[in-house]
């Protein structure tokens, strides 16, 4: 990878020159619940939203806004690296030059406070001294506040940018210099870590005054590796350990003290270059919470179980048949989708909020009920939960028959997929050991909705069709029967796994559905969660060579960080959509687990 070209030497700095977007597979995450950061090979942090998941960026020049936040070695000639400190979201950019080795290491103080950022980045010399560049430009809503306020106390600068106040610590040296853009005045320096020594830097960023006591670095270090260790659990059965528990560590990351998880960390970026398909995804999808939960609970994680269960319990309890396919993580409605003017990432736009918010979604109470049934299990469901399990019951049996959206969010029709959810959500309720009297009839409509669907909705040859007016195949089809719906080995079931496999794989990969009569490849990339359902799936009816192929084939569709978009394009291996993702890593995670314990299905072969 070649470095920038730029020095800082000029007085005047173009930032977009000096840190441009590189493909997908090379950001990593840092995350502490509130809010989430991507940072580059070189350094740069070019995305983080302050103080909260859907507040407006302050760094942004991942998508063309302003705002960023380096530490790149100061030799030309360097060739990056890094990964993530086990069981921790703490990464360490790691760079080789020709005199030796310079990390940086790199974390959001853990847990977060809900409304104020600390970056925490420390920078580590080995055998040889390091060198490096450093550069801070905050630049809030999405790079149209310049910095203001500037001070400088010491080894401290403070300032404000729009309605957000900031302190960098440790950068006494620091001095502004004159940008390009409309981001302000950053602040720069050079700086030489003895070998064998540390500096640290430490960035505040809140939507209110600073605290007067100024953060001391070893202690946030301290307890920033303590909120970790007490966060994950161990996962002592797996068919990949390290991959599983990353994918843990990624979805605490994501997960708010409020119990809201955000689909990803970021927004705009495309599914598909100049095709328009590129969303906001910095909200709670109900699907997406209920899939995460579902995950924690087989692998022993009951912090995100228990998030799960609590944010989406408080919303059935709160609107009941109304319920939205997804709300902000304190559980507000979403903001109507609109642009902000912004270049975006090359091949996308930028929006801000998100359509789903005037979309019904049938499946959402199924996924509902198979995650409040998982949490029932393990004696995790108190009174609410049960009462929303009933009230989720009671929505199905009203609007079961309703035309909706469904799980990929297209126009209203009686998707086959959402009604076969529900069948497993009911299933699932019907079976709680404690079922009141009011529950009694949820195998009864379950069968209702099941023999309806069969009836309009089975292809010729039996498997499920999308829809009784769509007769293609999807691959959520193939999750319902993992869940409860159907039994392992029932035809319709078994046929379904086959006519995916037959129509919508690709090279190991798992396309949704076919949008034409086009190449799989050329309408959208694989789609990541489909590839570790049909994992599950073969797994299920006994195939366990078959899913563990399919398994390793999806979890290696990612970067050297470990992180996983929504698709993957397999012509030219990089990953599509907004990262991370967070219900490719749940069903990683569920997959990885589940894959290590016998299946009562079928026996077959791939």
């Amino acid at each position: 990878m070649k470095p920038p070209s730029v020095r800082f030497s000029p007085e005047v700095i173009d930032l977009d020159a000096l840190y441009g977007p590189h493909v997908l597979r090379e950001y990593a995450l840092l995350a502490d619940g509130e809010r989430g950061a991507l940072i580059g090979p070189h350094g740069d942090i070019v995305w983080m939203c302050a103080p909260r998941w859907d507040s407006d960026a302050v760094f942004s020049s991942l998508i063309g806004g302003g705002g960023v936040y380096a530490i790149t070695p100061q030799q030309p000639r360097h060739v990056w690296g890094g990964y993530y400190e086990p069981h921790t979201l703490i990464w360490r950019s790691r760079w080789t030059t020709t005199t030796g080795v310079i990390e940086s290491r790199e974390a959001l103080a853990f847990p977060g406070e809900p409304g104020r950022a600390v970056v925490l980045r420390r920078i580590l010399a080995h055998d040889d001294p390091a060198a490096v560049r450093v550069l801070l430009c905050p630049a809030a809503s999405f790079g149209q506040d310049p910095i203001s306020d500037l001070t400088q106390s010491g080894e401290m600068w403070t300032g404000r940018t729009g309605p957000l106040y900031w302190r960098w610590s440790g950068a006494g040296q620091a001095r502004p210099r004159q940008s390009l853009d409309a981001s302000g005045q950053p602040l720069i320096f050079e700086l030489t870590v003895p070998a064998g020594g540390h500096h640290d830097l430490v960035l505040e960023v809140s939507d209110a005054p600073l605290p007067h006591d100024v953060i001391d670095a070893d202690a946030a270090w301290a307890a920033t590796e303590a909120g970790w260790a007490a966060a994950m659990p161990t996962l002592t059965q797996s068919l990949a350990p390290r991959d599983a528990t990353h994918a843990y560590a990624v979805l605490r990351g994501l997960t708010s003290s409020g119990g809201g998880m955000v689909a990803a960390a970021t927004m705009s970026l495309p599914e598909r270059a100049a095709a328009g398909r590129n969303y906001d995804y910095r909200y709670a999808w109900i699907r997406d919470q209920c899939y995460a939960g579902i995950a924690a609970g087989h692998a022993g994680g009951t912090e995100i179980l228990d998030a799960a269960v609590g944010f989406v319990t408080a919303r059935i309890l709160a609107d009941g048949h109304r319920l939205k396919p997804a709300y902000t993580v304190t559980g507000g409605p979403i903001p109507d989708e609109r642009p902000l003017q912004l270049s975006g990432y090359p091949g996308g736009q930028d929006k801000i909020g998100n359509w789903v918010n005037q979309q019904f979604q049938l499946d959402a109470f199924g996924e509902a009920l198979q995650l409040l049934a998982m949490a029932a299990g393990q004696d995790r469901l108190d009174g609410d939960g049960r009462r929303a399990v009933r009230t989720a019951v009671t929505a199905i049996a009203d609007r079961w028959n309703q035309p909706e959206a469904g799980i990929w969010e297209l126009h209203n029709d009686r998707w086959t997929h959402s009604r076969l959810a529900c069948v497993a959500g009911l299933r699932a309720a019907a079976a709680l050991p404690d079922a009141a009297s009011a529950l009694a009839e949820c195998s009864t409509l379950a069968d209702t909705i099941l023999a309806d669907t069969a009836r309009t909705s089975l292809a010729p040859d039996g498997h499920w069709q999308r829809s009784a007016s769509d007769p293609g195949v999807d691959a959520a089809l193939l999750l319902p029967p993992v869940r409860g719906a159907l039994p392992a080995d029932d035809p319709r079931a078994v046929a379904t796994v086959a006519a995916v496999r037959n129509q919508l794989t690709d090279q190991g990969y798992v396309y949704r559905f076919r949008h034409d009569q086009r190449e799989l490849g050329e309408t959208e990339g694989a789609f990541l969660l489909c590839g570790f359902i049909l994992a599950l799936a073969q797994h299920h009816q006994g195939d366990v060579l078959g899913a563990a192929r399919t398994f390793e084939r999806n979890r290696a569709a990612c970067g050297p960080p470990g992180l996983f978009a929504e698709e993957y394009d397999t012509t030219q291996r990089q990953l599509r959509g907004n990262l991370p993702q967070a219900f490719v890593h749940a069903l990683m995670l569920e997959t990885a687990v589940r894959l290590a314990t016998p299946e009562h299905g079928m026996r077959g072969s791939s």
